[in-house]
Order: C-alpha cells, then sequence, then structure tokens
C-alpha cells in the first residue's frame, strides 16, 4: 500500500446533493423550498421552540424546581459498601482509590443501608444518626 494510493471503502463517501441545477436534476428551480412562505426564503427561519407567535410551552408551563450546582462535590456510602470494603481505618481517599464515590467529591456521608459487621475507624467523613448508632454498635468510630 501506498499513501497515493488509500481510498475511502466503497460507500462512505457520497456526492453533495446540488440543488437549483436545472429540471433535469428534480431539484431546480425551487430547489426542494416549495412555493412561497418563511422557509423558502434565503436567511428566513425561525427560532427553536417558535410557535408562530403564540406562548410558546416552555413559557406556558409553569417554572419548578432547582438543581444545586454544588451536587457533584457531594457523595453518599452505604452501611453495606464499607462493610465489603473491609479496612479498619477509612477515609475520603481511601473511598475514592476503592472506587467507591467520584474524584469531585468532597463532602462524604454514610447512609444507614444495609448492615455493618466489622469495626471501622471513620475520620473526615460524616454519618446519619442511624448509619452512627450501627458503626458504633459493630466496634467502629467516627472522627
Amino acid at each position: 500500500m501506498e499513501l497515493n494510493s488509500i481510498k475511502p471503502a466503497d460507500g462512505a463517501k457520497h456526492a453533495k446533493r446540488r440543488v437549483g441545477r436545472g429540471i433535469g436534476s428534480g431539484l431546480g428551480k425551487t430547489a426542494g423550498r416549495g412555493h412561497k412562505g418563511q422557509k423558502s426564503r434565503a436567511g428566513g427561519y425561525h427560532k427553536v421552540g417558535f410557535e408562530g407567535g403564540q406562548m410558546p410551552l416552555q413559557r406556558r408551563l409553569p417554572k419548578r424546581g432547582f438543581k444545586s450546582h454544588l451536587l457533584k462535590f457531594n457523595a453518599e456510602v452505604t452501611l453495606s459498601s464499607l462493610d465489603k470494603l473491609g479496612l479498619p481505618e477509612v477515609d475520603v481517599l481511601t473511598l475514592k482509590q476503592a472506587g467507591l464515590i467520584g474524584e469531585l467529591a468532597k463532602v462524604v456521608k454514610v447512609i444507614k443501608s444495609g448492615s455493618i459487621s466489622k469495626a471501622v475507624k471513620l475520620s473526615g467523613i460524616g454519618a446519619t444518626v442511624g448509619a452512627k448508632a450501627a458503626i458504633e454498635a459493630a466496634g467502629g468510630s467516627l472522627a
């Protein structure tokens, strides 16, 4: 194979449709735009969501809700995932290395989902009331 003989695969390239090149092409005269109206004009079209002057749907519906941009910095860990991890001491860095939380997470909280049997010492990690009770009952602690 030489550089000057490289060609795209058959059917990978196709000719661009040339409009307005005579009646024989099937796309002459109005060039597939039909007759008159806004869509037939050069540069004439409407913005996304425009309904011909009628109040558009996105303005008819009520505004609702809010999503905090800080959510990506928060993470949750379950009791059962801590139990599977099986480490005696756990901090944010070990959770990131184990893949239990995202790389961007800064605030981590343990939630009471599942159960824990091993004693775990948490440092720099929060816990819900139920999770804290479960960890302490298993012989662990929060720092």
